[in-house]
């Protein structure tokens, strides 16, 4: 529970309180965590693995919403609204995962109200991010989509630069970006050979030159 920002700001004390009511799931890989419609009157934290969130359009194609890793979750928006969710949740992944029903979390919500205001600050992070996300699906080139997706994801320290570990194949990024896996392929190697970023292995994204990532994700051209 430390690692899940919607819990950090407890006392461990507290931590091992919301901990005793929360179900431990193992979800295999390839298995639905819930279905579109579906009751979600559960929190859903990731303690390991990866659970993406898929959307079924009316003409049957498939997008990935969003991508859970550890310490994300899922359920907080049906907490608030109480509203079915428009998309499938999918381990893509073997994930262990905990659970707490929305009943249960009435009550800590009740006892520690600062749950409820990183749950409203976590929400309300998703929504900036969807929103810069969906400004540059308004400019057609693909690769300003890359370099502005590239700069929201969490980095992790590689010898001083920063590295970004990509969350889940490329056909889901790509499906997120709307394209396709081999366009994607292509923009990131072009950011690499302007030196833009760099390669490293097959899930690697190292972060060589933020402004001119900036740059390009404000529709800037080089």
């Amino acid at each position: 529970m430390a690692r899940v920002p919607i819990f950090a700001d407890l006392s461990p004390g507290q931590q091992d309180q919301v901990a005793a009511f929360a179900r431990p799931v193992h979800v295999p890989r390839g298995e639905i965590v819930y279905m579109a419609g579906s009751d979600l009157h559960r929190l859903v934290v990731v303690h390991r693995g990866r659970i993406a969130m898929r959307h079924l359009s009316a003409d049957g194609r498939e997008r990935v919403v969003r991508v859970l890793g550890e310490g994300d979750v899922v359920g907080e928006a049906a907490f608030v609204t109480g509203e079915r969710p428009d998309h499938e949740a999918v381990a893509t992944a073997d994930s262990e995962l905990c659970t707490l029903d929305h009943a249960d979390l009435v009550d800590l919500v009740r006892r520690y109200p600062r749950i409820a205001v990183r749950m409203l600050q976590s929400v309300t992070e998703r929504l900036v991010r969807a929103e810069r996300m969906l400004a540059t699906f308004a400019i057609t080139e693909v690769e300003t989509r890359v370099a502005a997706w590239l700069l929201d994801q969490p980095t992790v320290d590689d010898g001083g630069r920063r590295m970004v570990i990509l969350p889940m194949a490329k056909k889901d990024i790509a499906s997120f970006l709307g394209t396709t896996p081999e366009t994607l392929s292509r923009r990131l190697a072009g950011l690499a050979r302007e030196g833009l970023i760099g390669l490293a292995g097959r899930r690697g994204i190292v972060l060589l030159d933020t402004p001119a990532l900036e740059a390009r994700a404000a529709g800037l051209t080089h």
